[in-house]
Order: structure tokens, then C-alpha cells, then sequence
């Protein structure tokens, strides 16, 4: 009886043809064959189960076949292609670095490049998981790998090649394997079944394909797992019950619930999953990617982007005409906050029942778009006490005569103690397309809902007439002190203040002159409040001035405190003993 072999080892590649999902790089390398343009050595990098120590064979194999077919294949009947079949050419030597990581073994190795091969015109060398030399075994394979003999071609393989030194790595050429995608492992796995006599459903093939993660290996153990488990029949109820998959079938259920608001029976859908021995995060991950599967598979343009079978593929675009590319934007963020916030969550039942709940909040459609109630969240509903919501659009004032506008006084301190009714005439509206409530204060970010006593002067200020008084210097300098002392808390301003007193006056502008930039923008930034202040001594609105930086002269050094204390101590000496004798520090 035969003994019995794994799919993995029973359908390795042993052609470049039989590759699976590599086809640029195999093509590269049998033009290189084909051309003889053979290259010292080679790094194959990618990921588990893509290839690279099957392409690696197939390589050293077809370099040294002595009669290879048209299409760069190796012929399979010469001595050399028989001694490989049969695992004893003594051409191809592998080395497993994983475990062989040591300077003595690549010394070992260096030895056996000097021995010229028996068959063929190649001696090649493959080490497997190269990542794994030690820092010494690298460098002691430095010399050898730039400078081998004219016969020898190695190929390192591995799965880190962000561990490899940059020393080996610019001796090689470099060929980056990609992930197997799901279709290919689909079309590869149907081979197989149908090589071994196994019937399957497709959708069964797709729930191993993305277990497998991008490696054909994988998929192969886990299509014998099932397989066996299922009795030679593999069907999509078996598949996901085997490898412990949390079936497409609950998410769709769940997407059901959201779009008819039914928090409650989301929560039951949640506790069958959980009651399956489902771990919450997986699960919230998992709803992640159900809903970046729909955002992608509703654009034919972006469908290929979720990988899956052509029917999985379809199935989703069809539920994805459901939803409002908001509604998912929505739902791809809770999903995403629940599993930033999930190790943190003392609760996470809850949390993921809350972010359920969230998720089958009813949105209000868009203006725009006649939708089914997804997209936007609702806003809030308006008051009915009489009282308008600060953020809501008035109706558009109807046009009265100039004579009949009248701007309604307000209390002060309760600026919405009346309410503002749609009739009210918008005085100061800058466009017909956003008007202003009136009767509401000008609200700044900065000084939060004015006063009455700010609101009566502003309106004093636009109305009365602009004041000239004419003023002295003596005078002006006296509104510049007295502002200097009502504001002692102010220091760093009145301290600018104090060394940059005006002068240059011309007319009604006179100049600042300060020491550097920051005091400029100081300046600049409490210009208006010194300018209100001084046209209120003075009684004059004119007035104005400009903030100069001193040109040509040193800034004057502000002392620090150690450095105030060491001239104060060396100017009275009895300071420092007093320092000494009570044993003071600057805190």
C-alpha cells in the first residue's frame, strides 16, 4: 500500500508552470535560464508557504538540465533531472540556517563551494530562513557570496528580509514573492479535490482560502483537516464548523438588524455568537472587515479589493446597494473605537453591545439624496417653549420698511431671556443666504458672551462723533504710565511698556520702539486695549501707533535669578553671610 502524503508535499510545484500565483517572477527566471544571464546569487523573500524553496528547486534543477523544453522547463529525463527526482544529486545542497546558524557551519558550507559539480554545470546552494546567521556567520559568508566560483549560484530564502545586513543584501538579486490571493488558492484547491476525488462546494474553498492567509501551504493542510474531518465530502457547513470560523451568515443577520434599527435583536445575534465560544474582539474585528468589505464592494471600480470568490464578491455588492457610503463610514468608526477601547473596558459585553446599539441608531436622510434612513444622525428636535436653538437656521426675515427696524433690547446677563420669533427684522445679516438671529449678542471664542456695559459702549462707539483732542507728550506718556500701573499682573507687557515709552509723535501716530520680535507681537496683540485706554484719557479716537525693533544696538540682557544673586551678593558681602547663616537656597 501506498504510503499516504500530505497535498502540501504531494502537489509541490516541480515545474515553473505549476507555480501557483507567481507568474512574473517565474517568468523572469526562466528568461534568465533561457538567456544564460545567470547571476552569482539570489534572495527570495516573502511570506510562509508562497513558494520561494520550490521556486529555489525548480531553479537549480532547470539550470543544470542538459536538454530543456522549448517553454524553459526542465526535461525530466536527463541524468541530472533523474538524480533530482530521485534526492540524490549531489548539485543541490540545502541548508536549513534556522538551525545551522553558527560561523563553523558556514565555514562548512564555504568548504563544499571549492568541490566543482559531477553533473551538470552548476553546483547551487540553498539556504532557508538565511535571517536566522548569526551577525559572525554573516560576515564570515561575506567574501564567498561576492566572489564565488564561476560555478556556483547561491539562493538565500527568507520571511524577514529587514533582518538580512545591507552587506548581503547589495550582493544579490533580490525577488519578492507576493501572497497568494484567494482566487488562485480557489482555483489550485479545486485541482487538487478534483485530483483526489473529493467533492466540494466553492464556498467552502473560499472559507479555507481565507484562513490560509495568503499562503498555498497552509491552504493545503487546512483542505486535508477538513477533508478528513468531512469524510472526502467538503461542503461549507463543514468548513466553518472545522476551523472555527464565524460564518459571513451572522454578519449579514446583523446588518439587517442595523438598517431596521432593532437594537435588541442584535444583542441576541451577539449572544449566539458568543454562546459559540466566540471571542468578542474577534468578533468586533470581524464586523470591521464585514463593513470595509461592503465600503469597497459597492464600486465596481474597487470590488477586487475584498478578497473573496467571484459569488462572495457578488453577494456583497448586492447588500452594499443597501447602505449609504455614510451609514458605513459611521459603522467602520465604532467598530474601530470599541477595539481600540476593548482591553481598557472593565465590561466588555458591554462595550460591544453599546457599540451594537450605537450602530442601529436611526440616521435622518440627506437633504440631497432620497435614502431609507441611513447617512446622517438626526438632528436634534426643535424646542417648543417658545425658545429658538442657538444653532438652528432662522427663517429668512420678510423685508420691512428702514423705518420700521428697530433692534430689540435684551437684559443683561440673559441674552436669551425673550424669545426671538421668525418676524424679527435682521438687521445686521452679511448675506441673505446665512442670516443672523437678531437680538442675539456677537459671541467672540476668546471673550466668551459680552456684558451689557461692553454692549452700551460698543454702541456709544458707533455712533458718536470721532474725538480730536489735541495732547501733549507729558500727557501722553502720563495715559502710558497710568496704564502700566492698572495693570500690575500684565508683566512682561508692562515691563515692555516701561523700557519702550512713545516717541516720534506726528500728529496723532507716534512710535514703540522695542528690543526683539516677541515683544513686537506682544505689543501688537494688546494693541487695541492700550489704544482704547489712551483714547479715553486723552479724548482722542485718532490716535495711533507703531511697534519698531531697535536696530543696530544689543538687546539688554534680562538677569536671571542666579545671576541677580551673584551681583547682589557681590555688591553687599554681608549678603552672602546672611545666605550662609540661615542656610537659604533659591527654590
Amino acid at each position: 500500500m501506498e504510503p499516504y502524503l500530505v497535498s502540501a508535499r504531494k502537489y509541490r510545484p516541480a515545474t515553473f508552470a505549476s507555480v501557483v500565483g507567481q507568474k512574473a517572477l517565474t517568468t523572469t527566471l526562466k528568461n534568465a535560464v533561457a538567456s544564460n544571464r545567470l547571476a552569482n546569487s539570489y534572495l527570495f523573500c516573502g511570506s510562509r508557504g508562497v513558494g520561494k524553496t520550490s521556486c529555489a528547486r525548480i531553479f537549480a534543477k532547470t539550470i543544470n538540465c542538459s536538454h530543456r523544453t522549448p517553454d524553459g522547463e526542465a526535461c525530466n529525463e536527463c541524468d541530472s533531472c533523474r538524480a533530482f527526482n530521485a534526492g540524490t544529486s549531489m548539485n543541490i545542497v540545502e541548508l536549513d540556517a534556522a538551525s545551522n546558524n553558527g560561523v563553523d557551519d558556514i565555514r562548512n558550507l564555504v568548504d563544499q563551494v571549492q568541490v566543482p559539480p559531477s553533473i551538470g554545470s552548476y553546483r547551487v546552494f540553498i539556504v532557508d530562513e538565511v535571517h536566522m546567521l548569526s551577525s559572525q556567520a554573516f560576515n564570515a559568508f561575506l567574501k564567498t557570496l561576492e566572489e564565488p566560483p564561476s560555478y556556483v549560484v547561491f539562493i538565500l530564502a527568507t520571511t524577514e528580509k529587514h533582518k538580512i545586513i545591507p552587506t548581503i543584501l547589495s550582493r544579490c538579486q533580490i525577488y519578492d514573492f507576493h501572497r497568494i490571493t484567494i482566487q488562485d488558492m480557489i482555483d489550485h484547491l479545486t485541482y487538487v479535490a478534483s485530483q483526489e476525488g473529493i467533492t466540494v462546494e466553492r464556498t467552502a474553498l473560499n472559507v479555507i482560502a481565507r484562513k490560509a492567509d495568503g499562503a498555498m501551504r497552509d491552504a493545503l493542510s487546512i483542505f486535508d483537516q477538513v477533508a478528513a474531518s468531512s469524510g472526502g465530502n467538503i461542503t461549507y457547513q463543514a468548513a466553518i464548523d472545522n476551523l472555527n470560523v464565524l460564518d459571513n451568515e451572522y454578519y449579514n443577520r446583523l446588518l439587517d438588524c442595523f438598517l431596521a434599527n432593532d437594537v435588541l435583536k442584535s444583542w441576541l445575534i451577539y449572544k449566539e455568537i458568543r454562546d459559540k465560544g466566540f471571542d468578542s474582539q474577534f468578533f468586533i474585528n470581524g464586523l470591521a472587515a464585514y463593513f470595509r468589505d461592503l465600503m469597497v464592494a459597492s464600486d465596481p471600480a474597487t470590488l477586487h479589493l475584498v478578497e473573496a470568490g467571484d459569488e462572495a464578491r457578488k453577494e456583497l455588492a448586492d447588500r452594499a446597494v443597501r447602505c449609504t457610503t455614510q451609514f458605513i463610514y459611521h459603522a467602520m468608526s465604532l467598530c474601530n473605537d470599541a477595539d481600540l477601547n476593548y482591553r481598557a473596558a472593565s465590561n466588555k459585553q458591554f462595550l460591544v453591545e453599546l457599540t451594537l446599539a450605537k450602530i442601529c441608531q436611526p440616521l435622518s436622510p440627506s437633504p440631497n439624496k432620497g435614502s431609507d434612513g441611513e447617512g446622517r444622525l438626526k438632528p436634534i428636535a426643535a424646542a417648543t417653549d417658545g425658545t429658538t436653538a442657538i444653532h438652528a437656521a432662522p427663517a429668512p426675515a420678510p423685508s420691512v420698511a428702514p423705518t420700521q427696524q428697530a433692534k430689540p433690547s435684551i437684559p443683561a446677563g440673559n441674552p436669551t431671556s425673550k424669545p426671538i420669533t421668525p418676524n424679527q427684522p435682521n438687521r445686521n445679516a452679511r448675506s441673505a443666504a446665512a442670516p443672523q438671529l437678531s437680538g442675539i449678542p456677537r459671541i467672540s471664542i476668546k471673550h466668551g458672551v459680552p456684558s451689557a456695559a461692553t454692549q452700551d459702549a460698543e454702541k456709544s462707539t458707533s455712533t458718536r462723533p470721532q474725538r480730536n483732542t489735541p495732547f501733549s507728550h507729558d500727557a501722553l506718556n502720563s495715559a502710558w504710565e497710568t496704564y502700566i500701573s492698572t495693570h500690575p499682573k500684565a508683566q512682561i507687557l508692562t515691563n515692555t511698556m516701561r523700557a519702550s515709552y512713545p516717541a516720534n509723535i506726528d500728529g496723532n501716530r507716534f512710535t514703540v520702539t522695542v528690543q526683539n520680535q516677541k515683544q513686537q507681537e506682544l505689543m501688537e496683540a494688546n494693541r487695541p486695549d492700550i489704544l482704547e485706554k489712551i483714547h479715553n484719557a486723552l479724548a482722542n479716537d485718532l490716535i495711533t501707533f507703531d511697534v519698531v525693533i531697535a536696530q543696530g544696538s544689543d538687546p539688554r540682557h534680562t538677569l536671571n535669578e542666579n545671576e541677580l544673586l551673584q551681583r547682589m551678593t557681590a555688591e553687599y558681602p554681608a549678603l552672602q553671610h546672611l545666605i550662609t547663616d540661615l542656610k537659604l537656597r533659591l527654590s
